[in-house]
């Protein structure tokens, strides 16, 4: 299994930016799909969740809030992380993980329910 999370750089406060994870080797169907982030000196925190249903509501941090986008693309095994007018604090690396999703029971905060984490991909946010 490989999650290859991409679309970091270093930007311009105020900028948008879309991150991607691309994945093999698992059912991607199956799985909901979190975005977490690690600034430098901190935590890794949760960013957002999505289940792999249609029509599934995504699940935010409240902190960071209303400038992140979760979606997913069934058909590409990919799962996107928009991240608008951004800010310097936004500044860490960025990962997704797949959640096994198999009996409808998601929960987004549960970090040790993701089974498979990317590698990351470092987004710099310079002011």
């Amino acid at each position: 299994v490989q999650l290859q999370a991409s679309g970091g750089g270093l930007v311009q406060a105020g900028v948008s930016l879309t991150l991607s994870c691309t994945t093999s080797g698992l059912t991607f169907s199956r799985y909901a799909m979190g975005w977490f982030r690690q600034a430098p000196g901190k935590g890794r925190r949760f960013v957002a969740g999505l289940s792999w249903s249609d029509g599934a509501m995504p699940t935010y941090s409240d902190s960071p809030k209303g400038r992140f986008t979760i979606s997913r693309d069934n058909t590409k095994n990919t799962v996107y992380l928009r991240i608008n007018s951004l800010k310097p604090e936004d500044t860490a690396v960025y990962y997704c993980a797949a959640y096994s999703d198999l009996n409808g029971s998601y929960y987004p905060f549960d970090v040790a329910g993701y089974e498979y984490w990317g590698q990351g991909t470092l987004v710099t946010v310079s002011s």
